[in-house]
């Protein structure tokens, strides 16, 4: 139904500087950094865009925006459609699809702790709700629950279930994952997008990538044309960047005051998260600058440090 390979964005959802609102202009910006970096996709209103802050036109704004934007552009949207609860889930994956989306990402109920006949229910349930494919989402450190790669086999055999979002941080999940089944992995975590590939991933929804488009792009190109030597030395160029930015803070408040200092604002994390603290900027400012990141004026493309 839709091939997912290479790199998806994470997008982050631009705020104005006081969080009221969603800077529409800002976003535009965004996707179109995304499309001249050739990234394969983009995935709004995922945990990058703060989705749980998002009121219900908001969500429907920065999907709308971004399927009219990307598709334009020919960029992938694979909205983010998940909920801890079945009802709003299945919504939301009829908005995604009532939008054009290509694709839901399906996050694992969060705070409920479902058992796995729960989690495979609930897939189940917003599978069966409409045509659009369905990503689902594996991320326990988030949602307190994992879905274990007995469910995912099971959840495979539906039509419309055709990928996961691993965000376990476990290659000994992704590899059982692909021994089960052949449902398409991503990896959901930059600095494990080369390794995730080693188990038979096929590519990344990426957080770096915000920054960085052509370079993980670049990366994905490299271990899915079979040319890991050109792989390996991009992953070591990206990890510590990828490493470093994304454990100062809780993404996205790193990733926002990263695109702050290089003059791509996209204004103020909304409550319960807060701005990256004087350390933090200090830390990034620091990162940044060792990667030979400067305010950029150019497409992502970026250069290493030594």
């Amino acid at each position: 139904m839709i091939d997912l390979r290479g790199c998806y964005t994470a997008i982050v959802t631009p705020f104005t500087s006081d969080g009221i609102a969603v800077d529409e202009a800002r976003l535009a910006e965004q996707i179109a950094f995304q499309a001249d970096g050739g990234v394969r996709g983009i995935v709004p209103c995922g945990t990058t865009g703060e989705a749980p802050t998002l009121e219900e036109d908001e969500h429907r704004l920065v999907v709308e925006s971004a399927v009219a934007l990307g598709h334009a552009r020919g960029l992938q949207v694979i909205a983010g459609a998940g909920s801890n609860s079945t009802r709003h889930a299945v919504a939301l994956q009829r908005l995604a699809h009532s939008l054009g989306a290509d694709a839901g990402l399906q996050v694992s109920p969060y705070y409920n702790k479902p058992s796995q006949e729960g989690l495979y229910r609930h897939f189940m349930t917003v599978a069966d709700c409409c045509d659009l494919p369905v990503v689902l989402y594996n991320i326990p450190g988030r949602c307190g629950v994992a879905i274990n790669p007995e469910t995912i086999a099971r959840l495979a055999r539906h039509p419309n279930i055709v990928a996961i979002k691993e965000a376990t941080g476990s290659m000994d999940s992704a590899s059982e994952i692909r021994q089960r089944c052949n449902l398409t992995i991503l990896s959901g975590d930059d600095s494990l997008t080369l390794p995730f590939a080693g188990c038979g991933s096929s590519g990344v929804v990426s957080v770096l990538s915000n920054l960085l488009p052509s370079r993980v792009q670049a990366l994905c190109d490299a271990f899915l044309g079979g040319r890991f030597t050109e792989a390996q030395s991009i992953h070591r160029e990206l990890f510590p960047l990828a490493k470093g930015l994304l454990t100062l803070d809780v993404n996205p408040v790193p990733l926002k005051a990263a695109m702050r200092i290089l003059g791509r604002d996209s204004g103020a994390v909304r409550l319960p998260l807060v701005e990256a603290s004087k350390d933090a900027n200090t830390r990034i400012g620091e990162l940044l600058a060792s990667f030979g990141l400067a305010k950029l004026d150019m497409i992502g493309a970026g250069t290493a440090g030594a």
